[in-house]
């Protein structure tokens, strides 16, 4: 892998670990527990703070284990971000993001014991769960893995 390639990876992870933990200072700092902000008819910012993983999952586990989850996630998309084409750079970016935001919500979770949410979709009689810019990072990494997947079998189907 070329060292450009490995210094654009290293940027897009230190930007999504940097702006996911400014902005979760500001959060922390500026608003109270379970302050609503609303943005938007249909956005809010509320602060929130998550003892397990999406949608408040395996909070069982406690931070322990959770963490060790989180380090064996970023360690296994290491990996496949390591070995992957250096062609493929949408999933490179895509690697990198989900990297970025893992260890955003993993400084949240060694540090305070939580991961701090502050996004908040929601209608008058409905809402989303509250997530923060980890999320957002790692499910647009998600998605451009899974995009780049698909561009790559539908390459393949056409030259064979």
């Amino acid at each position: 892998m070329s060292q450009r390639a490995i210094l654009w990876s290293v940027l897009i992870i230190v930007f999504a670990v940097t702006s996911d933990q400014y902005i979760k200072f500001l959060v922390e700092s500026g608003m109270d527990y379970n302050q609503q902000i609303d943005l938007l008819p249909f956005l809010a910012l509320y602060r929130t703070h998550n003892e397990g993983i999406a949608f408040s999952m395996l909070s069982w586990l406690h931070d322990g284990g959770l963490v060790a989850m989180t380090v064996a996630v970023i360690g296994f998309v290491s990996y496949l971000w390591w070995t992957t084409a250096p062609e493929r750079i949408i999933s490179r970016i895509g690697f990198a993001l989900i990297i970025g935001g893992a260890l955003g919500n993993l400084i949240d979770r060694s540090l305070l014991g939580y991961v701090v949410d502050y996004i908040l979709f929601h209608l008058p009689n409905w809402s989303f769960a509250v997530f923060n810019m980890a999320d957002v990072y790692i499910s647009t990494g998600a998605g451009l893995i899974i995009l780049d997947e698909l561009v790559q079998w539908k390459k393949s189907r056409s030259a064979g």
